[in-house]
């Protein structure tokens, strides 16, 4: 559950930073993808408090005010801080949030919430095609050959491939476990 708060709280607060970062932009291509993206935070968002109001859980009012200042805040420093800082710093959180659904889907396997699931995974692969344009974004920057980027996740695919194969790892260790076979 507490992966979840986490979650929905910082969805909020990309939401407010993506506004500011797709207003700060000249490109047209570049706005209309951001503003994109901004959209698929607060849909993330939407999908995870449903979740939450499943799990009768309620978000954190004080992370809920924290996201909120410092959404805003990093949607008005894009316009002051130029054109890369933004873009790496969103491919670099992007990067960490492919991590973190895939771990809710994780946690939610193991509490029994299967129908959370694919919803889970599905936002997982949604962070990656986020953290692939920033990462291209910020490849295209001629400063970019001095820059140490963040580590490139996985192909898309091995989102729910690696889901699979740890689930597959848990339940023989499930079964060794409970047969008696196992290494505890």
């Amino acid at each position: 559950m507490a992966i979840l708060r986490l979650a929905y709280s910082g969805e909020l607060a990309a939401g407010y930073a993506y506004r500011g970062h797709w207003h700060s932009v000249s490109h047209p291509d570049e706005r209309i993808r951001i503003r994109t993206i901004e959209d698929e935070e607060w849909r993330h968002r939407k999908l995870v408090g449903e979740m939450l109001g499943k799990l009768n859980a309620r978000p954190s009012l004080a992370r809920e005010i924290r996201a909120t200042i410092i959404g805003r805040i990093l949607g008005m420093l894009c316009h002051f801080t130029g054109w890369l800082a933004p873009m790496y710093g969103a491919g670099k959180l992007e990067s960490r949030n492919i991590t973190k659904y895939e771990t809710a889907a994780l946690y939610a396997r193991a509490c029994g919430y299967e129908d959370f699931i694919d919803c889970l995974l599905t936002m997982a692969e949604v962070e990656w095609e986020h953290e692939q344009y920033f990462r291209l974004r910020v490849l295209s920057h001629p400063m970019a050959r001095w820059l140490r980027l963040w580590p490139q996740p996985a192909p898309k695919a091995a989102i729910r491939r690696s889901f699979n194969d740890k689930n597959k790892n848990v339940s023989n260790l499930s079964l060794a476990t409970e047969s008696g076979s196992g290494p505890l």
